[in-house]
Order: C-alpha cells, then sequence, then structure tokens
C-alpha cells in the first residue's frame, strides 16, 4: 500500500484519517497563499486550494498526498477565522437562525495523478442569545476556526441539524476521501 501524507496541521483532519483506519500517516504542512480566482463558486474556491495546497507539498512516487481545504459561506460570502472576540460576535450573530454552507475540497495526488472532489453541506444554526454567544465565545472555541465555531466541540450547541456530511463541518469529509482513496486502489472497509 502506498504510502499516505496528510499535508494538514489540523489536529481534527489527522483525527478523522485515523478514525477512518489510517493510523500510519506523515504530515507535512504546505506553505500557500489562500488565493484563488475571482468568479468561482464556493465548491470551486475550496477544489482550487485543494489543488495549491497538493502542488506545494513535495512526495515521492510511492506516496499519496491527501490535501484538503474547507470554508464556511454564508449567502456565498465567505467568513474566515475570526480576527477577535468582536469578529467572532457579528459571524455567529448572522449564522443565527439561518442557513449557511460548508465547503470542503479535497486533492489526492500520486506522481503526476491528481484527483480533486468537493463535498458541501448545509449547516442550520439556532436562534441564539447574545448572551449564549458571548459566552460560547469566551470559552476560546471559536478563536481559530473558519465561521467562528467548532461542531465538534460546544459549537454543537449551536448547531440545530446539519444536511449533509457531519465529518465535512469538521474540515474532512470521510466518505468523499474514502471513494477517493478506493480510485487509488486503497479499501478502507475490506
Amino acid at each position: 500500500m502506498a504510502h499516505i501524507v496528510l499535508a494538514s496541521g489540523s489536529p481534527r483532519r489527522q483525527e478523522l484519517l485515523q478514525r477512518m483506519g489510517i493510523t500510519d500517516f506523515t504530515v507535512r504542512v504546505p506553505q500557500v497563499e489562500e488565493r484563488y480566482p475571482d468568479g468561482l463558486t464556493p465548491a470551486e474556491i475550496v477544489s482550487y486550494i485543494s489543488r495549491e495546497k497538493s502542488l506545494a507539498v513535495p512526495s515521492a512516487a510511492d506516496e499519496i498526498v491527501i490535501t484538503a481545504d474547507t470554508m464556511v459561506f454564508l449567502d456565498d460570502k465567505r467568513l474566515g477565522k475570526p480576527a477577535d472576540a468582536d469578529d467572532a460576535l457579528r459571524m455567529l450573530t448572522a449564522l443565527a437562525g439561518r442557513r449557511h454552507t460548508v465547503c470542503t475540497g479535497v486533492t489526492l495526488r500520486q506522481g503526476d495523478r491528481m484527483l480533486t472532489k468537493s463535498a458541501v453541506t448545509d449547516v442550520y444554526f439556532r436562534p441564539a442569545a447574545e448572551a449564549e454567544l458571548r459566552a460560547y465565545i469566551a470559552g476560546g472555541e471559536p478563536m481559530d476556526k473558519a465561521g467562528a465555531y467548532g461542531v465538534q466541540g460546544q459549537g454543537a450547541l449551536l448547531v440545530e441539524r446539519i444536511d449533509g456530511d457531519f465529518f465535512n463541518v469538521m474540515g474532512l469529509p470521510v466518505l468523499l476521501v474514502s471513494r477517493m482513496l478506493q480510485e487509488f486502489g486503497i479499501t478502507l472497509l475490506s
């Protein structure tokens, strides 16, 4: 079996790979500015950045490099990581009681072969009082996360429902990744 390289420093992505049964992998973090051409759809943006990350990671011929890029969109506008607590409150207030979209682009590359796909998940937040949002922000969880929340932590208390892959919201759509790995000859359930 080819050796897996996860081109991400995200502890959540590392955990999800392990949950999938991939326990022997190397982490190489690409240094890429997340820029993309104008006029792309949310799914095209994350796919573009995922490919750029993949190309920035050196690899051997027997390695499969996995890169991913996850973004949160509200009304097709990107919500990045909050700059500070006020920015987090602005984002969470905008999300409260509404649907937003989480998109992840995933690229697998081995040698000259590259495959890129994307996953889209709709997340519905419940209405929330400002005091609740401030309490959540005070815990620090939102500060390093796109959209200012982590669905795998206390941010789950803001989520009413999810349509699509839950793990996509965490940053790695595991079903999509497993299907992509099959195209590279790796079957995880065998």
